[in-house]
């Protein structure tokens, strides 16, 4: 029996995505969308067979709350540029790559024109709940055009690489024969030319694309698929991976921040448990028929209304078995504006959910240092210092020094001293290196 070995840069690659899920919730974020919709595509990826796109890793990376300039992310890339040239260089791999270039173009065009057209109708919409719809809509398809250009800039990147390494080939071969190139290395270096043109723009190297349909798999598992059969409820599971402590993005939008970052009027208990068994009672249906996008929106849209009706929700979501949206729906909230991150922490620790409080902001502390400024100082001026306090924890723990310097600088006589404290929390040996980091930024003596 053949038994096929993973080229080691693959091998690599692979050893390190592993070591980055076990940090991850495998129940939420991107990495539970990603096996749900497409369980044996993941899969593919993980044993090495297929090559995640580095938007699908940045996402990761981010559920982890691992900034991509990070040393391990760093890393990360550098393994992930050996495994792909290892991937692309294998019989037929230019023709693959061509081909998945053609689907995301095309993917990219749809997106662009979808956007243009849900732009035009949100200008004319007859009610808010309608333009709500619509801006959670649009703002998903901008986050479908900005993927699909990512991935094609990635793909023609690769495309160019294997010209380059093509011609290079031939012009080694053709300086080691006597009397000029080899034919051989005169047709691959025509191959090489035929997978990128002067412009960059990839073009097939084995006539038209096979492939007219929609692209499937955990590398293109954020787009949704339309016309899908309905699914089982629960998902298939993946393979075991080390256990650790993974989404899409789209509770910032959604109307979110239409809404006031404050909690709002003080919500009738009666009718926030209606309306929490209403949205989990039509939460099931959508996860019976196989509705992952509406029931992801769904869960956005419940952020994006009254934050007091939150810890109901989140009750009867645990009573129906629907603890892993719940846990999406932290994730989502993690990317709120800052006031209304503030709104939806301090809601859910009053209501005594002090566990999903910390985790929504371990969670957040992965977004711009400004916009963590902003969600302390909301969290202060509502009073829920020990809430501020656990925000600048985390942060300070995940986060290097300079971020925490930086962050630091947007309100040196508020924040300075809090931090000190935070990381004193966490270790001497990170307090000091806060000190450091605060010196060189000059606010060390603030």
């Amino acid at each position: 029996m053949t038994v096929y070995q993973l080229p080691v840069e693959i091998a690599a690659f692979r050893h390190w995505l592993t070591e980055l899920v076990s940090r991850i919730r495998p129940d939420g974020g991107w990495y539970g969308v990603f096996a749900a919709r497409d369980p044996e595509g993941l899969r593919a990826c993980f044993d090495g067979a297929e090559i995640l796109p580095w938007d699908v890793v940045e996402s990761l990376l981010q559920d982890a709350a691992e900034t991509t300039v990070g040393p391990f992310a760093t890393r990360g890339r550098r393994l992930y540029a050996s495994a792909a040239g290892a991937h692309d260089r294998r019989p037929g791999g230019a023709e693959a790559l061509a081909e998945r270039r053609d689907l995301m173009e095309r993917e990219r065009r749809h997106a662009e024109s979808r956007t243009r057209d849900l732009a035009a109708r949100l200008r004319t919409a007859p009610d808010p709940a309608e333009a709500a719809r619509l801006e959670h809509d649009l703002a998903w398809t901008r986050d479908d055009h900005a993927r699909a250009t990512a991935r094609v800039r990635e793909l023609t990147g690769r495309l160019a690489r294997l010209g380059a390494e093509a011609a290079r080939d031939a012009a080694d071969s053709g300086a080691a024969s006597p009397g000029g190139p080899a034919r051989g290395g005169a047709s691959a270096v025509r191959q090489g030319e035929g997978a990128v043109r002067p412009g960059g723009a990839a073009a097939p190297a084995a006539g038209p694309s096979k492939a007219a349909r929609r692209p499937r798999g955990a590398r293109y598992a954020w787009l949704e698929e339309e016309g899908a059969e309905a699914v089982a409820e629960a998902p298939v599971p993946l393979p075991a991976l080390p256990a650790g402590g993974a989404a899409p993005r789209g509770a910032r939008f959604g109307g979110a921040d239409a809404v006031a970052a404050v909690a709002g009027p003080a919500e009738d208990p009666a009718e926030a448990v209606r309306a929490a068994a209403n949205a989990v009672y039509a939460l099931r249906r959508l996860r019976v028929q196989g509705r992952s996008g509406e029931a992801h929106a769904l869960l956005c849209e419940a952020l994006a209304g009254p934050p007091a009706r939150l810890p109901a929700l989140a009750a009867e979501l645990h009573r129906a078995g629907l603890g892993a949206d719940w846990s999406t729906l932290l994730w989502e909230a993690a990317s709120l504006p800052p006031g209304r991150l503030a709104a939806v922490a301090g809601v859910l620790a009053d209501a005594g959910r002090a566990a999903d409080c910390e985790q929504l902001l371990r969670q957040g502390v992965a977004r711009p240092v400004e916009e963590l400024a902003g969600a302390c100082a909301a969290l202060r001026a509502e009073g829920h210092h020990r809430e501020a306090h656990a925000l600048l924890t985390a942060f300070v723990r995940v986060r290097p020094p300079g971020d925490a310097a930086r962050l630091a600088g947007a309100d040196p006589h508020g924040l300075v001293p809090r931090l000190l404290a935070a990381a004193r929390a966490v270790s001497a040996s990170r307090e000091r290196d806060l000190l450091h980091a605060l010196r060189v930024a000059g606010l060390a003596g603030v």
